[in-house]
């Protein structure tokens, strides 16, 4: 089961373990070097998470997973975002929790934090015919 918590209760399990996050690894650009959500830890920091415009203004975009399950995606960073999905894609900036509570009435369950895999959308080719229904 997955537990979010509040960056005061990270601080005080993260001060019992031994750990502190100054000592965290950053990259030449400021970004950690390694993820900052291990197995099991979500981030504390909201996400990007990308959507898509609607009627009523925007709408959470789901994905496929590669095994062909439906996910939400975050990004922990907006560059992040961009190099996947593109640099037009409008993303908001949501915690975790908010971000389940959009997916779940949708029957998303997963969530998948830094997706560096992506197949573009599947269309069809514009120089075949289009396909008509069989008489009968």
């Amino acid at each position: 089961m997955h537990l979010s918590r509040t960056p005061a209760e990270a601080a005080a399990v993260a001060a019992a373990s031994g750990t502190a996050a100054a000592e965290s690894p950053q990259a030449g650009d400021g970004e950690p070097a390694e993820p900052s959500h291990p197995a099991g830890h979500a981030p504390e920091q909201p996400l990007y998470v990308p959507v898509r415009p609607c009627a009523c203004g925007f709408a959470l975009r789901v994905f496929r997973s590669p095994l062909g399950t439906r996910t939400a995606v975050a990004f922990t960073t907006e560059r992040r975002l961009s190099s996947v999905l593109g640099p037009d894609q409008p993303s908001i900036r949501l915690a975790l929790p908010a971000v389940r509570a959009l997916a779940t009435p949708l029957g998303v369950a997963t969530i998948s934090i830094d997706p560096q895999l992506t197949a573009p959308a599947v269309r069809p080719d514009p120089a075949e015919p289009p396909l008509t229904a069989l008489p009968g």
